[in-house]
């Protein structure tokens, strides 16, 4: 049976710590703040970054260098047989594209799958696939099945303030001066490829009931599956553990028959929407990892 071990970036939320406890493997997702590189998660942690952020720092997001990606792939095959590379969705960037055309001078011992995912519902993905190479599977067999599952998925994420999605050009200075006017608290969506707009609320609490109805309605109407017995129920936040955590009962009591996982999001997405936001994620469960 071919030793498969499983890759992914930052921008799946897993720490080294944690990667450490998942048996995977974890690539820092690179930043520049000011014009000076950091790594997320090895020197540059959550708190480095808020801080940094709100003093109106100038950040950047940019994609791991080719010879970071390649050295590392090279570094895990001396002891593997073969890699499943989880980069995040290629609909927020062009990483995964990257590193499909450099997995091509590998002979299909590095298999990158793109299965339009970030945070939360990465996450979800990479402990699936990790759970089939312990069932067996080869780097092929867990590529297909997590591309086939791609759009098998939600995020709906609350953005408290429209000053960074301003900043990275998602909206227009116009149009976030109204919403800040207005105190419009915009949901977005990420089902498959890309942050889309979803509702606009005009109290935290509304914004909360748009994005559990949601939930429930992608139960429902999307996976045929009400009661949830076949859906992960994830949750994400940026910067404030305390609001995250009261919203975390609400949606618990929403969904009684689901346990819960909660982490904060990703810096990648964290830099485009600010401190405060609120999300609400769901991935189907992939049998194979059920039996």
């Amino acid at each position: 049976m071919s030793k498969v071990i499983v890759v992914t970036d930052s921008n799946s939320g897993i720490t080294p710590d944690e990667a450490k406890k998942l048996g995977v493997e974890v690539i820092p997702m690179p930043f520049y703040i000011d014009e000076q590189m950091y790594y997320e998660n090895i020197d540059l942690t959550q708190e480095q970054f808020y801080e940094k952020l709100m003093a109106g720092g100038d950040i950047k997001t940019s994609m791991p260098l080719v010879g970071d990606v390649t050295d590392k792939w090279d570094e895990f095959l001396k002891e593997n047989d073969e890699i499943v590379y989880i980069p995040m969705s290629s609909g927020l960037s062009s990483s995964c594209e990257t590193a499909y055309m450099l997995s091509q001078d590998y002979d299909g011992k590095v298999q990158v799958v793109n299965n339009q995912r970030i945070s939360v519902t990465m996450r979800q993905s990479v402990i699936d696939a990790k759970n089939l190479a312990e069932a067996g599977k080869n780097a092929a067999e867990i590529k297909q099945i997590l591309e086939d599952a791609k759009f098998e998925s939600s995020i709906y994420i609350m953005v408290d303030t429209l000053n960074y999605l301003k900043k990275g050009g998602r909206i227009t200075p116009a149009a976030a001066a109204l919403g800040t006017l207005l105190k419009l608290k915009p949901v977005l969506q990420i089902q498959g490829e890309k942050l889309d707009a979803f509702a606009k609320a005009r109290t935290v609490k509304q914004a909360k009931s748009i994005m559990i109805d949601a939930m429930k309605s992608d139960f429902e109407k999307r996976f045929n599956n009400p009661d949830g017995s076949q859906i992960n129920l994830e949750m994400a936040y940026t910067h404030d553990i305390a609001a995250a955590e009261a919203f975390k009962e609400e949606v618990q009591a929403a969904f009684p028959n689901n346990e819960i996982v909660m982490n904060p999001l990703s810096l990648s997405v964290s830099c485009h929407i600010g401190p405060g936001a609120l999300a609400i994620a769901c991935s189907k469960k992939i049998e194979y990892c059920n039996k």
